[in-house]
């Protein structure tokens, strides 16, 4: 754990929508769309990924449909802690963020 890292210090700051040992998925706070990050900082195996990757994908589905989302694996804000965003198809924000529409 980092003590700098926000993914680290794991803030209930938006609405949680699943929680286990090895990772939590949230709204993100910039985008609002489904976000899951691996509970240990740093960067998992393939085969960790692939799991963490399916727990974001499940929300993603009830949330945008089976095929109304994509996965983007891209850290920006947060390059060295792992985290995945599901964004709505076609799109890069949630229909709930105060940004989505003007990008």
């Amino acid at each position: 754990m980092a003590d700098d890292c926000m993914l680290c210090s794991a803030e209930r700051v938006t609405d949680w929508l699943h929680e286990d040992d090895d990772c939590w998925v949230a709204e993100c706070i910039v985008c609002r769309t489904p976000m899951v990050v691996w509970r240990t900082h740093g960067l998992p195996e393939p085969h960790d990924e692939a799991r963490l990757i399916a727990h974001l994908e499940r929300i993603a589905a009830e949330r945008y449909g089976d095929d109304g989302y994509y996965v983007d694996p891209e850290r920006r804000r947060i390059p060295d802690h792992w985290h995945a965003h599901a964004r709505p198809a076609g799109g890069f924000f949630d229909p709930a963020s105060e940004l989505y529409g003007k990008y």
